[in-house]
């Protein structure tokens, strides 16, 4: 037997999801478009990794439509699968720093953006629309 959602908690809690949510895409947003424009901090991260510069046109244009996946109403599957590609995403963001020996300043952003789309997530599923 399922117990009943309080309303107002309920709304106040899709607010923090939505706001979350928010957050991760103006952060995500700005770092598409620094990937599309190949800024130098972009383009020395990738060398410093070792990864070609093209790589930053790619990531870009998937960051960017994924923020848009994110954020339509039309396909919980398609906001699944954004979920999914940021995820794998910030893992290999955190694993490519580790991986090179950097400290925990360059992998920890890809951690909090790890559990922040993970919480995110979490809270659509309970309580978005079915």
């Amino acid at each position: 037997m399922s117990t009943p959602i309080n309303t107002a908690s309920s709304t106040k809690v899709k607010w923090v999801w939505i706001g979350i949510r928010g957050i991760l895409s103006l952060a995500l947003g700005n770092a598409g478009v620094q990937k599309l424009l190949h800024s130098d901090e972009m383009v020395g991260n990738m060398t410093h990794l070792g990864y070609p510069e093209y790589l930053l046109t790619i990531l870009g244009i998937a960051y960017l439509l994924g923020i848009i996946a994110l954020w339509q109403p039309w396909s919980a599957a398609l906001r699944e699968w954004a979920h999914a590609g940021f995820t794998i995403a910030m893992l290999g963001a955190f694993a490519s720093h580790l991986f090179v020996g950097d400290p925990a300043q360059y992998f920890a952003p890809s951690l909090v953006f790890l559990v922040l789309f993970q919480v995110a997530y979490i809270l659509e599923k309970k309580y978005s629309p079915k």
